[in-house]
Parts: structure tokens; C-alpha cells; sequence
């Protein structure tokens, strides 16, 4: 029912399913936890995968992390911002802790749109353009002619690699399209976990220089917090709190780094 409409109320569940509301949610509870679905006051929107729409396969590796760094981004969105979400699985992450916000978002992702595709607390603006059937994003001289129209206040990005020269992603023309929504929004933000970090990667996007915030996990070396300084970029990590226990390490932080309200911020730029 949720992946055939999107939202149901736990009222519609109730007469339909015909059980006790109190085991509805707590079936709700589990596919939350699951990344099947996020309840709402009343109901519970799907963030599960689609039959018609390739999703990014199994979860496995570091989605843990891209989920703490996904929760950490959500909380630098104000309701009612207009933002802008790539095609990375960091940003796909990032879509389904929005689900249910009312937010204008602009995509040239085909996993992110359908998420919000059936929800009309959201408007939805999708970028036209080059399908790449692999990624199921959006690129090229028709993408990068309507973002050039646009402005949104915060751009959210994920890449392939990050050095001390800068950042990267895999693909020349992606890299061109995000170029692009750099120049359309007034800050961008880079959500990357530290597995991303001391890796380059085909094509480089920019230099720290272009950087606003980088958002990343606690397993972050501190080299990287001490160059995020340097280059006045705000450095923001999901606190040992939001990451699964598994992840969890008794890790010290560098001193420029400080923890505050469930994020980890460097103290110069905080």
C-alpha cells in the first residue's frame, strides 16, 4: 500500500489490514528502522525502493555511515528552503530523511524525484536531459541550460573522492551538470562519509575553495578536519550518537574540533 500510493494514514491501515493500531505501529517502527518508510503525525510516507525506478541495490559497505552523514545534512535544512540533491547514494540517503517536509527541491535524480514524486508537501522540480541509465541522473547541455535559470539556497553534493587538491566524481559530464549547480546555489554542501577521503577519482568537480560545508562521520581522520580549517570550510560530523553501534570507536578528536548538539563542528568556523 505504501509503495502503491506513497502516503496512507495509520486510520486507512487500521480498516484495511484489519489489526490493532498499536501493531501497525509497530510494524511502522520496523520498516522505519529498515529504510522502507518514515512516519508522519497521522501516517507514514514510503521511502522504499520502486518497481519502476532503479534504486542503488543492496545496502551494504558504508550505507551505515552515508546514513549518519544523511541525518546530520537533513538537519542543516530549514523547512520551506529550496535545495538542490544530486544522484549520489549519500544524497539519496539525504532524500529519504526529508520525506515528508515541506521543501522545494530540485533533482536530476530519478531515484531522488520518485521519492517525492506522490507528495504534495513538496515541489518538485526535476532537471531534463542526458539519461545515464546507470546512475539514473540527469546531465549534459539541457540539464546545465535549466539550472542556469534556477537559484536554490543550498546545493547538497556527494563525490567519488576527496584529497588535498579537492573533490571528484567518476563521470566528466556529471561533473560538468554539478559544475553548474554550483553556480546555482548560494552555498554548497558536501556530504561525503571518510571512506571518500584520500582517494581521487577521474574528474576533479573543485578545490576547498568552492566548498561551504562538508558534512562527513566521526571515523573521519583528523588530518582532514585540520585542512577543512585551513581552507575555511565548516566541517560537520555526525556525532557517535547517530552512528550505529557497530561504527561506533573510542576515536580521539583533534582539538580544533568540537562536539555540539549531536554534530561535531571546527571550533574556528562554529
Amino acid at each position: 500500500m505504501l509503495r502503491q500510493h506513497g502516503f496512507v494514514s495509520i486510520l486507512d491501515l487500521r480498516d484495511v489490514l484489519d489489526v490493532s493500531e498499536s501493531t501497525i505501529r509497530r510494524d511502522l517502527e520496523y520498516l522505519e528502522e529498515s529504510g522502507e518508510a518514515k512516519r508522519t503525525h497521522g501516517g507514514v510516507f514510503s521511502t522504499g525502493p520502486s518497481n519502476s525506478v532503479k534504486q542503488f541495490g543492496s545496502r551494504k559497505g558504508n550505507w551505515d555511515l552515508k546514513r549518519a552523514v544523511a541525518i546530520l545534512a537533513a538537519e542543516q535544512i530549514e523547512d520551506h528552503e529550496t535545495i538542490l540533491l544530486d544522484g549520489g547514494s549519500t544524497t539519496y540517503e539525504l532524500a529519504r530523511q526529508l520525506v515528508g517536509r515541506p521543501l522545494q527541491i530540485v533533482t536530476n535524480s530519478l531515484p531522488v524525484a520518485n521519492l517525492f514524486a506522490s507528495n504534495d508537501m513538496v515541489d518538485l522540480v526535476f532537471l531534463g536531459g542526458f539519461l545515464h541509465h546507470k546512475t539514473g541522473v540527469t546531465l549534459g547541455n539541457y540539464a546545465n541550460e535549466m539550472l542556469r535559470s534556477l537559484n536554490v539556497q543550498k546545493a547538497f553534493l556527494s563525490v567519488a573522492g576527496v584529497n588535498e587538491r579537492g573533490f571528484y566524481n567518476s563521470n566528466g559530464l556529471l561533473v560538468e551538470t554539478e559544475r553548474t549547480m554550483m553556480q546555482c546555489a548560494d552555498r554548497t554542501i558536501i556530504v561525503a562519509d571518510s571512506s571518500k577521503f584520500g582517494r581521487s577519482s577521474l574528474a576533479m568537480l573543485c578545490d576547498w575553495s568552492r566548498v561551504h560545508t562538508l558534512v562527513s562521520d566521526e571515523q573521519l581522520d583528523p588530518h582532514w578536519s585540520k585542512l577543512a580549517e585551513q581552507s575555511q570550510v565548516i566541517l560537520k560530523i555526525a556525532a557517535p550518537s547517530v552512528i550505529p553501534p557497530e561504527y561506533q570507536s573510542p576515536t580521539s578528536l583533534p582539538n580544533n574540533v568540537l562536539s555540539i548538539n549531536n554534530t561535531l563542528t571546527t571550533s574556528s568556523l562554529s
